[in-house]
């Protein structure tokens, strides 16, 4: 750290934004600040200090604790926070060849689970709450279905995907017709 973090601001929206990654990163293995300065080499102060914002941290004091936390060093670096719920209508296909949509870039440090799901018509079923940090992807092929977290269901026609935290209560429900769900589980590595 250089003298002129003693004023304790922060160093800048990039620095605070990787401060933050660390710190939910470090939380999601359940490590402390002590385990993480000591695999990363760091000063448990400098660690605490990085993950409050109030840094300016190198490129290689951030590989080292991405290497100590078992994620890619981009996902130190990303801004983006929990985005909630995600809830992509489907689109219309173009009619003279094949359409591609990127619907969810998941980052690194997550184990992947993908999944069909067939419910009959009427059927309503409970989803069990996964490891705190999973996130449940539903793309709807075909069918009817309201899903997602209990407090917060969402009717989803074909083509449509849903993202939610899998951590908290959860379900799907189907009408008259059947449903025919992919869904991918993300889940936090453990470190």
């Amino acid at each position: 750290m250089s003298t002129g973090d003693r004023d304790r601001r922060p160093a800048s929206s990039a620095a605070a934004a990787a401060g933050a990654q660390i710190q939910r990163r470090r939380r999601q293995r359940g490590m402390s600040q002590a385990e993480l300065a000591r695999r990363t080499g760091l000063s448990k102060a400098t660690l605490s200090q990085l993950e409050a914002g109030m840094g300016n941290p190198t490129i290689d004091t951030l590989d080292a604790i991405a290497v100590a936390l078992a994620v890619p060093l981009t996902d130190l670096l990303t801004r983006a926070d929990d985005p909630g719920v995600v809830h992509l209508p489907a689109t219309a296909a173009a009619g003279d060849g094949p359409t591609r949509e990127l619907l969810r870039r998941i980052s690194g440090g997550h184990s992947l689970e993908i999944w069909r799901l067939r419910l009959p018509p009427d059927t309503a079923v409970d989803g069990v709450p996964h490891a705190p940090g999973t996130t449940e992807h539903l793309l709807l092929a075909s069918g009817g279905l309201v899903a997602g977290p209990a407090d917060d269901l969402r009717r989803l026609e074909p083509g449509d995907m849903l993202a939610f935290a899998g951590d908290a209560p959860h379900c799907y429900r189907t009408g008259e017709a059947p449903a025919d769900v992919t869904v991918v589980i993300a889940s936090p590595v453990a470190g």
